[in-house]
């Protein structure tokens, strides 16, 4: 398997940003670590190799940035406004700087996939609804979608655009929506130990996709999956073989 170890400096956040290639062709997916994850994580608990299969066929390659976790959301000696605020640097730098770099480096100019587990299950359902024209496809796993886990009932407008179960019930431009009504949406979840904020905030996500007429696959897993790396190896490549069948990895 090819791999690559890189950095890059971003402007947007004032420093060198580290991030990991695995693959040499294919739809590029960016994984969103877990709660104040590295660009090691993915490949340390074992996702790389639990979908190496894809990687080596040439139909995907992984980038798995650093985070800025703890100095954005999970940072709480910061007020709300400035954790929000460094959650907005960090977008920039993901799509402005990230993205086109993986553009130039693999010469793939289509829309990409976003991930993650956990903490990155939110961030990447919520980049994907954010950037439709940079994303087409989401696999979320285990995430919270709603920042007042974060801070309360707290709500400036950086926090507001920012928690999925909020903005997207009350979305009306035609343009995002036509984008996520032709793309492929994957939120899942267990219902094993540790999943109860999940569970409740995929079930709230649901909701609003159906409300919205957008078209989603909503995967509850069973009592025994729980929220552990042991059952994201599992969900993820069964994800991935889903839009391979259906010729979405293309």
């Amino acid at each position: 398997m090819h791999v690559e170890y890189s950095s890059q400096w971003s402007g947007h956040l004032n420093r060198e940003m580290r991030f990991n290639r695995y693959g040499h062709a294919g739809k590029p997916i960016i994984v969103f670590p877990s709660s104040g994850g590295s660009h090691n994580e993915y490949a340390d608990f074992g996702m790389i190799e639990a979908c190496q299969w894809f990687i080596d066929q040439g139909l995907v390659q992984f980038y798995t940035p650093d985070s800025v976790d703890n100095e954005s959301w999970l940072c709480e000696w910061k007020s709300p406004y400035d954790r929000a605020n460094m959650h907005e640097r960090y977008d920039r730098y993901i799509v402005d700087e990230l993205v086109p770099h993986i553009k130039y480096q693999t010469g793939y100019q289509g829309s990409m996939i976003a991930t993650g587990c956990s903490m990155g299950g939110y961030h990447s359902l919520n980049f994907y609804l954010r950037h439709p024209d940079v994303f087409d496809s989401v696999i979320a796993l285990s995430g919270l979608y709603d920042v007042r886990y974060f801070f309360g009932d707290y709500h400036d407008r950086n926090a507001y655009e920012n928690s999925p179960i909020d903005y997207l019930w009350n979305l009306n431009d035609g343009w995002f929506l036509d984008k996520y009504r032709s793309g492929n949406i994957i939120v899942a979840t267990g219902q094993g130990n540790w999943e109860e904020v999940s569970i409740r905030d995929t079930q709230k996500i649901e909701e609003a996709l159906h409300f919205k007429n957008i078209p989603a696959w909503i995967d509850f897993w069973g009592e025994n999956v729980h929220h552990d790396w042991e059952w994201w190896r599992v969900q993820m490549p069964y994800f991935l073989g889903k839009l391979n069948e259906q010729g979405k990895l293309n």
